[in-house]
């Protein structure tokens, strides 16, 4: 699509759509616009009159009859000056505040639908694009798009509309020299043609610049124990300055160009205004015109050439605008890969049996992840995924909650295919807990009440209890109402798994899912986090993945996967009879023996 429709056009696109509720509004400042528009044309008029009398009253003789100066005629003429500025002004103030409020609103709902858009993409984008350019693109670019919108387009347009009035009547005074009009907006767009395509290129490369900019900023911010532990930081600032020098370089490529491109315009307006003062002072002499309508033709001239001066001196920001319409035009492009079929509908009551029945997965282009995957898990089960890293399990994880969907076969929740359910009905019947358990700025009580969002303070309360989560909450000088910093950076990683299992009994899904859980914890995090799955589990048909041995073995029933494919399955106690798994539990007690204990609080966590 980018490549036959133009930037400005593919930029309009994604904006039109979103004026539709704005009609009354865009035509009450249109309409407004207009009316500014009738009082600069009078404004100049006053200026004549009193030029034209004051000559007659110093004995000049020239064509035309009208009146001689007189104090009433002169304060006459002072005070419609005054009105008519007045009222343009006014005009104009309600026309900005209409366009701004359209520009406001379109940005707004153009910033929803991005972001609705950007949640609804699959893992198959999320894991090949970074966050950083893409929340560039969602508050940055649509940002830009808004204040062009109100800083540019509508002094554009109320003075393209002053042009066409004030060339009807420069016609009607003197029809020649208003054709210096024609030959001078003739001059700027062969201008304009030439510079702006380079200016948009720049100011795209700009842009693109500035997404990287922010990606290596967001990377090395929230990573920043890392950062500081391993003495990163001149490696990641060189890497930032890097870009910030590159994204400077184009940035001032694309000002030069609509700087030359704004001189240029002045030479032509300096031109055209030196021909109509010297053309029009001969035909003053010649008796064709009076003084007052040289100096109304010249007022005219001055401001009928102001929108090629505002259109030079906005160029440049147009040019940045498009370059930033066509980034949010990309996103919004993006295919949503994972969506409900019109077939699909929502689920009943729900008993947990799950099968992958000849599933093979992969991520984009890469090799299969998983190849012709047959398993069956059967409600109420606690069923534990093991094997080496790579081989498949966390991809199980993304198909049982359609993150991604499979290339061949299909996945099946009490012998439905989870495509011919509706995403949200899926998703409330799964509740997922991960390694790296995710909270979100705000309170204790928020984090835990994203479960189910119309819990009340006494079911937030009740799951904290079961989840062994109440304890360190009270403990807390504020209690639920503690809060906590970005993805939870101010708990220990034993406290922020269990703010997350509590979130998930409050969710009371029939199905759960366990990535990694334990991984990471000290002993008496481990133990506690332990008690509380117990909790969330029973009577739940449970997918657990995990490279724990002790926690594999309270399994009731363990698959090994490797190479995308089942390679054992059975009982704890069946499986140790293989060489293979009983090697494994071996290296991995061996392996937790010899690990040091860790604090039991992280750094940084709130007491």
């Amino acid at each position: 699509m980018s490549a036959t429709v133009s930037p400005l056009r593919r930029t309009l696109g994604i904006l039109t759509p979103h004026l539709n509720g704005q009609k009354l509004l865009m035509a009450g400042g249109v309409v407004v616009l207009l009316f500014e528009v009738a009082f600069r044309v009078l404004e100049p008029w006053p200026v004549k009159f009193v030029v034209d009398a004051v000559t007659r009253s110093l004995g000049a003789d020239f064509a035309g009859t009208g009146p001689v100066a007189t104090p009433m005629l002169l304060l006459a003429c002072g005070a419609a000056l005054v009105f008519f500025t007045g009222m343009r002004a006014v005009c104009n103030f309600f026309a900005t505040l209409a366009f701004a409020l359209v520009g406001s609103r379109v940005a707004t709902k153009l910033r929803g639908k991005v972001f609705d858009h950007v949640q609804s993409l699959s893992t198959r984008y999320h894991s090949a694009n970074r966050s950083g350019d893409t929340v560039q693109r969602l508050v940055g670019d649509v940002g830009r798009l808004q204040e062009v919108a109100v800083t540019a387009g509508m002094p554009l347009l109320a003075n393209c509309i002053t042009l066409v009035a004030m060339a009807g009547v420069m016609f009607w005074l003197d029809p020649l020299l208003a054709l210096v009009v024609i030959v001078a907006c003739a001059g700027f767009v062969l201008l304009s043609r030439i510079s702006t395509g380079k200016i948009t290129i720049a100011a795209r490369k700009t842009r693109k610049g500035e997404g990287s900019l922010a990606n290596t900023a967001q990377e090395s911010l929230g990573a920043i124990r890392v950062v500081q532990t391993y003495g990163l930081e001149r490696t990641l600032a060189d890497r930032f300055g890097s870009s910030n020098q590159k994204t400077l370089k184009e940035g001032v490529k694309s000002r030069r160009l609509a700087a030359a491109l704004e001189r240029r315009t002045d030479v032509i307006v300096g031109v055209a205004t030196a021909v109509v003062l010297a053309g029009g002072g001969w035909r003053v002499v010649q008796g064709a015109m009076t003084p007052g309508d040289l100096v109304l033709f010249l007022m005219y001239l001055k401001t009928a050439m102001k929108p090629l001066r505002d259109l030079a001196k906005y160029t440049g920001r147009i040019a940045r605008a498009t370059a930033s319409g066509e980034r949010v035009a990309e996103l919004l492009e993006e295919k949503v890969d994972i969506t409900d079929s019109p077939t699909a509908m929502p689920l009943g009551k729900v008993w947990g049996e799950l099968e992958f029945r000849n599933v093979s997965a992969s991520y984009g282009d890469g090799p299969p992840v998983l190849s012709g995957l047959n398993l069956s898990l059967q409600e109420g089960r606690n069923t534990a995924i093991v094997g080496p890293s790579g081989s498949g399990k966390s991809t199980l994880v993304s198909l049982l909650v359609r993150m991604m969907d499979p290339l061949d076969g299909s996945v099946r929740l009490d012998g439905i295919d989870v495509k011919d359910i509706t995403l949200s009905s899926l998703r409330a019947n799964v509740s997922l807990v991960l390694q790296d358990a995710v909270l979100f700025t705000g309170t204790l009580r928020e984090n835990i009440r994203f479960g189910r969002l119309d819990a009340s303070d006494e079911d937030i309360e009740k799951a904290a209890r079961l989840a062994q989560a109440h304890g360190f909450i009270s403990a807390f000088p504020d209690g639920y109402e503690t809060v906590v910093g970005e993805r939870g950076g101010t708990l220990s990683g034993g406290q922020r798994q269990r703010i997350a299992i509590a979130r998930a009994l409050l969710r009371d899904a029939p199905v759960v899912i366990l990535d990694e859980v334990t991984t990471g914890l000290d002993h008496d995090a481990r133990s506690e986090v332990l008690e509380a799955l117990s909790t969330l589990t029973a009577g739940r048909t449970t997918v657990t993945i995990t490279h724990e041995a002790s926690v594999a073995l309270k399994s009731d029933r363990l698959v090994w996967l490797q190479d995308g494919r089942v390679l054992l399955d059975g009982t704890p106690d069946e499986l140790m009879g293989y060489p293979l798994f009983a090697r494994w539990i071996e290296q991995q007690r061996k392996s937790q023996d010899e690990q040091p204990e860790s604090p039991g609080v992280a750094v940084g966590s709130v007491q």
